[in-house]
């Protein structure tokens, strides 16, 4: 499968990194504006995770600056969208059109509409589309759905996925909401589609928090609430720039007992409800290489990503943005039903 990756910031490089693991995969074709970046000196990428990239050789990839020049190589298969939010769905719908496969970064677009027009481009020229929700894929997050799939762990009571960093200072497009939709929306949906991937789609929302991007401050504090009475809280945000430390946590209450994780203290654990602790083994993959190569073999097989299916992306967009709206409330519970 030749894959042309458009975008060659933090992730375009990730998903470049990955993408050459991979066997089967080819990486045919890149394209950017920055010239140095084409020219394969990516030394001055970083994000909130790792450190600076590597130098890449693309003496044998098609280096293109302009996007549509990408889009209409024949000798692509599949598109890797890796461009500020702002511009995936135009980009994604494009690709689809010219019958590309499409996997693109998360945040899937900046509203639901935008999301939906997107599988429908899929769906109408019989093309895969799936959003690079990555999470869905880590070892971590996955150990966490295997031990809620036991008989024994029971119903799920009460939850909190946590995920806090330092304000962007290395991409300055996503501290601009016109292009990322804000700190919130493009951290913190990793922890909504999970929470959906999870329990599915919440009753309502309720949040609090505060916005200051000026400062790099982008915090929230929002509960979505299950038929029955579980609730979900997610939490975190931007916590000013540069030395605020990356983490990613959870904890899940069930009739079976608890699991917790923190990226900052290691393998996940569950207490189960007799006392005993399980450290939960943890398959041992980087889970933007799984994401990937599991892209590429849906598209190879033309079968829907039933792991991620872009429906789900589309609504975890749709469920950010409630949250987003119930902080402007203060508090107020506002229905997931429109």
């Amino acid at each position: 499968m030749r894959v042309g990756v458009i975008g060659l910031g933090f992730m375009g490089t990730t998903h470049i990194r990955a993408l050459k693991s991979i066997a089967g995969a080819e990486l045919a074709a890149v394209s950017s504006r920055d010239e140095k970046k084409l020219a394969g000196d990516l030394s001055a990428i970083q994000g909130n995770l790792g450190g600076p990239a590597e130098r890449q050789d693309f003496g044998a990839v098609a280096r293109y600056r302009e996007i549509r020049e990408l889009l209409e190589d024949p000798d692509v298969d599949a598109v890797d969208i890796c461009l500020p939010t702002d511009q995936h769905a135009e980009i994604a719908i494009d690709a689809l059109r010219r019958g590309k496969h499409v996997l693109v970064e998360k945040p899937m677009a900046l509203n639901e509409a935008a999301a939906n027009l997107m599988i429908a481009e899929a769906a109408k020229h019989k093309r895969v589309l799936m959003v690079a929700q990555v999470l869905r894929f880590l070892p971590a997050y996955q150990a966490l759905g295997d031990i809620l799939a036991r008989e024994s762990t029971g119903l799920m009571r009460t939850a909190i996925f946590r995920r806090r960093c330092a304000a962007p200072a290395w991409s300055a497009w996503l501290t601009d909401p016109k292009q990322s939709g804000g700190g919130v929306f493009d951290l913190l949906i990793h922890d909504v589609d999970m929470c959906l991937h999870l329990f599915g789609v919440p009753e309502a929302v309720s949040a609090t928090g505060y916005e200051a991007l000026d400062s790099g401050v982008d915090v929230i504090t929002a509960t979505l609430y299950y038929p029955g009475g579980p609730t979900a809280v997610i939490t975190g945000g931007w916590h000013h720039p540069k030395s605020y430390p990356f983490s990613m946590e959870y904890t899940v209450v069930a009739d079976g007992g608890t699991v917790e994780y923190s990226s900052l203290a290691g393998a996940p654990v569950c207490y189960s409800a007799d006392g005993e602790r399980e450290a939960l083994q943890l398959e041992e993959k980087d889970g933007y290489r799984a994401e990937i190569e599991y892209f590429l073999d849906c598209a190879r097989r033309g079968v829907r990503p039933e792991l991620c299916p872009p429906e789900d992306s589309a609504r975890a967009v749709a469920v950010t943005r409630w949250m987003l709206e119930a902080r402007t409330r203060n508090g107020e519970k506002i229905a997931c039903d429109r």
